[in-house]
């Protein structure tokens, strides 16, 4: 495990990855990261949460069929299931 790392909160809550976490990770500006609330410890994250990717697909591919919430229950299990193993 390494060590912590302290960041400062900056002006309209800007923080700041020191330099050797973003080569690490190879983050540059813009990318997208995961923040997890866990009761009040953070959980930063290099990458968005597969269930959000796989939430968004079954989403669009509903809202094209024009679908039921009865269909989308099912899809969400069936996308599920294939993506367990």
């Amino acid at each position: 495990m390494t060590e912590p790392v302290t960041l400062t909160l900056g002006q309209r809550g800007v923080l700041t990855l020191p330099k050797a976490l973003r080569e690490r990770y190879g983050l540059q500006a813009g990318d997208d990261l995961t923040l997890i609330d866990l009761d009040g410890v953070f959980v930063l994250g290099p990458r968005r949460l597969q269930v959000d990717y796989l939430a968004d697909r079954v989403g669009e591919t509903l809202a094209a069929d024009d679908a039921t919430l009865t269909d989308m229950l099912q899809a969400l299990r069936r996308e599920r299931e294939r993506n367990a193993g």
